[in-house]
């Protein structure tokens, strides 16, 4: 029988076409590299980043910590800087500045945003109105702020805010950053104000999260707003609340605008004077480098100290 074919072929119908020849393949690392070509390179440019400004002169600080540069000759000294700092008396006087002002941050800071989330997510009305106006300071730049604070809160005359509310609610008024029992807590507030914006906003997304049928069940069991955040909303806000707390000790530990600002630096009687601030004195009044070094190494050992323990407390809780 014969076989047709069709016209412009060779092939008689029916029969499959001939496999086209196979490109050819790519090996496994490179297909990769090809196809992640993008990312690579975002990659490659953060690392560089961060090498750059972040790894290399915490590197270079190390370095400089154990070194002295006189009349630009570098010579290695050991510990020497670092004996030379601790005997310094203002640095005891810095920590303990330091210290004090992390732990009203914490009382103060700290909870004043998580309460004021609170209140405003059980607003059922202008919420976003809210929203803009607890998050306003945190738009303004803090230099500007802090000198709002200055010659307008805190003006140690009647003229000023707090004094004539004190005035007002006929109360004793107060020097604030020319008292040095003041210091600290006004600085505290300021710094509150300034900042709590970003946090009640993380607050507030947290909260949202938690599933109403918890609050109608405690409701239910007849609890009160106390019981239900202590019993709900702080268990389901754990984890934001415990991260918060330790950015909230890094962040206060590095005190350094507040007093340069309120205080003119160290305050009436060292009273403002913080580490960050005694590493700026060291580094540009004194041209001391070497020794701003070596207390920049010792708050870093301090701070990774904290987040170590942050990390195992959290660890344990998981």
């Amino acid at each position: 029988m014969a076989i047709t074919t069709v016209p412009g072929t060779t092939r008689p119908p029916g029969r499959p076409e001939p496999p086209y020849p196979s490109p050819r393949r790519r090996t496994g690392l490179g297909r990769k590299v090809r196809d992640n070509l993008t990312g690579h390179a975002f990659l490659i440019g953060a690392f560089l980043c961060f090498a750059v400004f972040s790894w290399y002169p915490m590197v270079r600080g190390v370095v400089m910590s154990f070194q002295r540069t006189r009349r630009g000759e570098t010579t290695w000294v050991g510990w020497d800087n670092y004996a030379r700092i601790i005997d310094d008396p203002s640095f005891w006087t810095a920590w303990q500045n330091t210290f004090y002002f992390t732990a009203l941050a914490l009382v103060v800071g700290y909870a004043v945003p998580f309460f004021v989330a609170i209140l405003l997510n059980e607003f059922r009305h202008a919420k976003g109105y809210l929203r803009i106006l607890v998050y306003l300071p945190v738009m303004l730049p803090p230099a500007s702020a802090l000198f709002l604070f200055k010659f307008y809160a805190y003006d140690p005359s009647e003229a000023g805010l707090f004094n004539a509310i004190l005035t007002a609610l006929h109360l004793p008024t107060s020097e604030w950053m020319q008292s040095p029992g003041m210091t600290m807590p006004a600085m505290v507030l300021a710094s509150t104000w300034m900042n709590m914006g970003s946090a009640v906003l993380i607050y507030l997304a947290a909260l949202q999260n938690i599933p109403g049928e918890l609050y109608e069940a405690a409701e239910l069991d007849g609890a009160g707003i106390w019981r239900r955040i202590r019993h709900v909303t702080i268990p389901q806000t754990r984890l934001i609340l415990a991260l918060l707390a330790m950015i909230q000790i890094v962040a206060t530990m590095q005190l350094f605008i507040e007093p340069l600002i309120l205080a003119n630096g160290a305050g009436t009687g060292d009273s403002a004077t913080s580490v960050a601030y005694l590493i700026y004195q060291h580094g540009f009044f004194q041209n001391d480098l070497n020794g701003a070094a070596a207390l920049g190494v010792i708050m870093l050992v301090v701070l990774a100290g904290f987040s170590a323990v942050y990390v195992r407390l959290t660890a344990k809780q998981d």
